[in-house]
């Protein structure tokens, strides 16, 4: 009996041995030796996209409104070849670099028949909405950054109240009633091809 036992605790702690070892060969496996490095793949080029616009050409970008493509260059980043436009944003003093490949996120300035559907829109009378001020502005500025130039003019014709007086407005809603009107006066002036001034008044007259 005595041996019988000492023959079962000996097989035991055979198998012990033999899955610490295969764990210890499990986790050689696991942890990469210090000289292996992983590969590193070079993209050498920029994904290659046709362009679809031209130096001096006016386009808009929905967070900055109305710019000019004064020079489209190439560069070479981090061993990647990319080609951009430098497009100068008047109103706002700043010139933006936007990768080629990125320029889905540009549109061409208007045709003159969305120029007159704006004016149409303008002419319209305001939508009064009930809901917090909050919630409104926050509105109105996602419209403003969309891009869209109707979108533009509807807040343009919904925030502007007609008057001089700065105390018919609060100062959150002057701000974004100023701003949706420069980027929509900025589109007419590139499309219609004439003064500010002459803008103005006829913006004012609606």
């Amino acid at each position: 009996m005595i041996k019988k036992k000492k023959a079962k605790k000996i097989k035991k702690a055979k198998k012990i041995k033999n899955k610490s070892t295969i764990k210890a060969a499990e986790k050689k496996t696991l942890i990469p030796a210090q000289d292996e490095k992983p590969e590193i793949k070079k993209v050498k080029k920029q994904p290659t996209e046709k362009r679809i616009y031209n130096l001096k050409d006016f386009v808009v970008y929905p967070k900055h409104g109305v710019g000019k493509i004064v020079a489209i260059e190439k560069a070479n980043i981090g061993q990647i070849d990319i080609q951009f436009y430098k497009i100068f944003v008047e109103k706002e003093k700043l010139t933006l670099t936007v990768p080629i490949n990125q320029q889905s996120k540009l549109r061409p300035i208007a045709s003159i028949n969305q120029i007159n559907k704006c004016i149409s829109i303008l002419k319209t009378k305001p939508k009064i909405k009930r809901t917090m001020w909050s919630r409104r502005a926050q509105e109105y500025d996602q419209k403003i950054n969309s891009g869209k130039i109707y979108e533009l003019a509807e807040v343009v014709k919904d925030l502007n109240k007609n008057t001089d007086i700065i105390a018919d407005q609060s100062y959150s809603e002057r701000q974004l009633f100023e701003k949706a009107y420069e980027r929509l006066k900025s589109e007419f002036e590139a499309v219609l091809k004439i003064a500010p001034e002459e803008v103005q008044k006829k913006m004012d007259k609606l």
